[in-house]
């Protein structure tokens, strides 16, 4: 239980990668504040493993692109929870397409969604992170940030952003003993990877090293460190769990 008496905020926490994060918090004994545009259906199953290892979930719909919302969001938190230990910035979407087809439209709700949110949660937490001395942020990167892949220029540029936002916001805040990393998942088994084609994801397989998709408890396991003292001397760093995809 290294999370035990820690509140953490995770937002795109209701399916994929951010519940996988959600779940292992709770495991970990974190009081959990999860965001998401939806609530699943399945959500009880969230709420009874709370219960089942002596701590609280609580779900609130929201866009972590609308600020307005945002911010009334957070501010809910701060003041039911007393305040956060730990933030995650998972909530991202794609709109891929080559370069000459993406919208404007599509242009600005991927960044908005994926790296000007984290700006937006970031300045609304850590002021309060400053006045208790303590804080883990964590934001949710990938391996397209680091090496760029074709289709994806304006999801490759939010998860780039995120890497630079990250690297700057440590040396920030390093003094006030908030640590800042980021983690860049490789190719993880979502509903998002769910709907590449059959002979698209095996021929993706086949350039892993470990011969297999990552899990969102494989990238949960990574959040867990960072979110804890076990990684207290890390900050400003970029995590890659890939397989080995990107050596």
């Amino acid at each position: 239980m290294i999370l035990k008496d820690k509140t953490a905020l995770v937002t795109g926490g209701s399916r994929g990668i951010g519940r996988g994060i959600v779940e292992a918090f709770l495991k970990q004994g974190a009081r959990v504040w999860a965001f998401s545009r939806s609530q699943p259906k399945d959500w009880n199953q969230v709420e009874s493993l709370a219960q089942q290892h002596g701590t609280q979930v609580t779900f609130l719909a929201v866009d972590v692109a609308d600020e307005a919302g945002l911010a009334t969001a957070v501010e809910k938190v701060l003041e039911q929870s007393g305040g956060l230990d730990i933030l995650v910035n998972n909530a991202g979407i794609t709109k891929d397409n080559f370069i000459f087809r993406i919208s404007n439209e599509d242009w600005e709700s991927v960044l908005r969604t994926n790296l000007t949110s984290a700006f937006y949660l970031c300045r609304l937490v850590i002021r309060h992170m400053m006045n208790r001395r303590t804080g883990s942020i964590i934001n949710m990167s990938s391996i397209v940030g680091l090496h760029g892949n074709a289709g994806q220029t304006n999801y490759s540029a939010s998860k780039a952003g995120l890497i630079g936002f990250t690297k700057s916001l440590a040396l920030e805040l390093a003094s006030r003993n908030i640590r800042v990393n980021a983690i860049a998942p490789g190719f993880i088994q979502t509903e998002m990877t769910d709907k590449i084609p059959e002979k698209n994801r095996e021929e993706m397989i086949s350039r892993i090293p470990l011969k297999r998709m990552g899990t969102a408890e494989d990238i949960a396991g990574s959040t867990v460190f960072l979110a804890s003292d076990l990684s207290a001397y890390v900050t400003g760093q970029v995590i890659v769990v890939d397989g080995g995809m990107s050596t």
